[in-house]
């Protein structure tokens, strides 16, 4: 801890004495990065559209000097009753507005053209951009207007008897910005058009921008400004010092006490009968988790400093987001490229520690499942190894996705490997296992049935007691188990029972014919009184019987009864048909189901005997004519 906080004290030392080295450079950086800004602009179509524009400009000045003189002209045939010299300078006048009118808009349109590779050059006071030009005057280019422009506002505000009353804008041919008889810059129509507005709104700006940034600048030269930065820097010193000195205090403290209650609090951590960390492992958790605090509290009180100290001096307040960068900004040449990774650095170093710690973990809940003191339903001990390796494999393959867009050299995003592991991922999924695993997940998310479930799949009827990452086991009525894939199920279709029977009940169903010499309402009344009679058909809710077709010999009669016992169908089903033939049987009706075909005279009727009355007797077989 001594050693860090004599570095950082160092470092800070370095940093207060660089602001001085930052402030007296930071035009010529400008300047600078203005060329580096420039040499896009500077190809020979912008040089071309330029000059025309100069041209047209300097065009509409002389217009404008003729238009101040028909105005004169005007003027003195005010009184005057000739009127066809009036409408002539009248029209001479218009024809001017027009014509400049027209050069505006064509101006305008290059101007737009221009404005996607044109960045233009930033006139800068020390380090503050008070406005940027973007088109040159004469033979001044852009880059050597806007530095005459600010080396003027400089000695202006080096001037100790500053007046903000003396600048100001005068309009004459140009309008331009005065300070006493010094003209700071000239403004065209073409700056105005570039910004959007005119000329004497342009120069207003300009003007109030240029005052504000003169009196910015003395009041952060002055010697009162650096007393009381030296005063913040050494406050911001003492309470860093105090702070850290704070944070290992009490983290010492923390740790003691930490230690002192193991067996007594800490006394181990149990999921049902398993021992998952004993006393002495929960207090190690603890202690790591108090020293993961401990270090995260000292980088951020670091981090805040240094953000303190950077706000304190102008010079450094735009360079807060890449603070190591600037703290090395003497040696900036030699250890550029490692200081811009150390952002980077620390992220692949959390990243690995996550990594690591967490296979860790994996590998100590997979050694106890093999050794047997870990039971886990469903997953079987020498599932672990295998399980294990997959895990690990996935693990270091996201990890590396995730740390590669930080190595130094690449550009790629991260977006971009995590497509790159997805791609991979599906496709592998050709394979059978691989498309197995993914359908399986597919089917959680779908929900289209849950264990315990009595459902369909394909030819298969049965109730869902597994569903696994690979296949889905049912057991049918019989008892037989079957398993299906899950890429299988998810290529079918699906009946679900249960799901209806839960809320809205499920609908047993069951068709039988009935000769056309039986009064439907009576078949209506037997079959629903038949359900009724049926174990496990919900009775709160009344069946209803459907004529499906009329047949040549017979009528098909379906009964529909709700029942919440999906499960039990066969067995429902079963009595439900019992309970049919006993109702049509003591009524008297008889079931023309399969196909039942007899004359009615000299047969017997299909009622079984004890159905009969006592005195039955069989019909003798009777012919007659129709003549008779």
């Amino acid at each position: 801890m001594e050693k860090i906080k004599y570095i950082f004290s160092s470092l800070l030392i370095v940093i207060t004495l660089f602001n001085v080295s930052i402030a007296q450079n930071k035009n010529t950086t400008k300047s600078d990065s203005v060329k580096k800004g420039i040499d896009s602009m500077r190809n020979s179509n912008l040089e071309n559209e330029t000059k025309g524009m100069l041209i047209s400009d300097s065009l509409r000045v002389l217009d404008s000097i003729k238009m101040e003189g028909l105005k004169k002209e005007l003027e003195k045939f005010k009184s005057s009753e000739d009127n066809l010299q009036k409408r002539q300078l009248l029209e001479e006048i218009n024809k001017i507005k027009a014509s400049d009118s027209i050069k505006r808009a064509v101006m305008k349109t290059k101007i737009d053209s221009l404005k996607s590779i044109n960045p233009g050059v930033p006139v800068v006071l020390r380090y503050d951009t008070l406005f940027v030009i973007y088109n040159g005057v004469g033979s001044f280019s852009a880059l050597d207007r806007a530095n005459a422009i600010s080396i003027k506002i400089l000695s202006i505000a080096k001037k100790n008897d500053y007046d903000s009353t003396k600048l100001i804008v005068k309009k004459s041919a140009y309008t331009e910005i005065f300070y006493e008889n010094t003209a700071i810059l000239s403004l065209l129509n073409e700056d105005a058009i570039w910004n959007g507005t005119d000329e004497v709104s342009l120069a207003n700006i300009y003007k109030d921008k240029i005052n504000l940034s003169i009196h910015n600048y003395k009041n952060e030269t002055s010697l009162t400004s650096w007393i009381i930065r030296a005063a913040k820097v050494l406050i911001i010193l003492v309470l860093l010092i105090a702070v850290l000195k704070g944070i290992s205090w009490i983290n010492q403290k923390i740790r003691t006490k930490v230690k002192s209650l193991e067996g007594n609090v800490l006394k181990g951590f149990k999921i049902k009968t398993y021992q998952l960390l004993d006393p002495g492992k929960q207090v190690n958790a603890v202690l790591f988790l108090v020293k993961m605090i401990h270090w995260f509290l000292v980088l951020l009180s670091i981090y805040i400093s240094l953000l303190l100290l950077f706000g304190v001096f102008p010079e450094t307040k735009n360079i807060a987001d890449t603070l190591l960068q600037y703290i090395l900004n003497p040696v900036k040449k030699v250890v550029h490229g490692f200081i811009s990774f150390i952002p980077n650095l620390f992220a692949i170093i959390v990243i690995v520690i996550i990594t690591r710690y967490l296979i860790k973990f994996i590998n100590y809940i997979g050694s106890e499942i093999a050794n047997g003191n870990l039971t886990i339903t469903g997953f079987y001990p020498d599932w672990t190894k295998p399980t294990i390796s997959i895990i690990k494999v996935v693990l270091y393959a996201f990890m590396f996705i995730v740390i590669f867009p930080y190595l130094p050299g690449s550009d790629s995003p991260i977006f971009q490997g995590v497509s790159v592991f997805l791609g991979v991922l599906f496709s592998l999924g050709s394979t059978s296992a691989i498309s197995n695993m993914i359908a399986g997940l597919v089917i959680t998310y779908m929900r289209p049935f849950k264990i315990g479930d009595r459902v369909k799949i394909g030819d298969i009827t049965g109730d869902v007691i597994e569903k696994g990452i690979l296949v889905t086991r049912v057991r049918t009525i019989k008892n037989e188990d079957i398993t299906i894939p899950n890429s299988t199920i998810l290529a079918g279709h699906t009946t679900n029972f249960t799901t209806s029977s839960e809320d809205l009940g499920l609908i047993l169903y069951t068709t039988i014919t009935i000769g056309y010499d039986a009064p439907w309402k009576t078949v209506h009344e037997l079959l629903i009184n038949a359900a009724f009679s049926t174990n496990g058909i919900d009775t709160t809710k009344t069946p209803f019987v459907l004529q499906t077709s009329l047949d040549d010999f017979y009528v098909s009669y379906q009964i529909n009864a709700y029942t919440n016992l999906a499960s039990k169908q066969a067995t429902i089903y079963s009595e439900l048909h019992k309970n049919i033939q006993q109702k049509f049987n003591e009524a008297g009706v008889e079931i023309m189901s399969p196909h039942y075909k007899a004359l009615r005279d000299g047969n017997l009727v299909t009622i079984p005997s004890n159905y009969l009355p006592k005195d039955y007797k069989t019909p003798d077989f009777n012919v007659k004519l129709n003549n008779e």
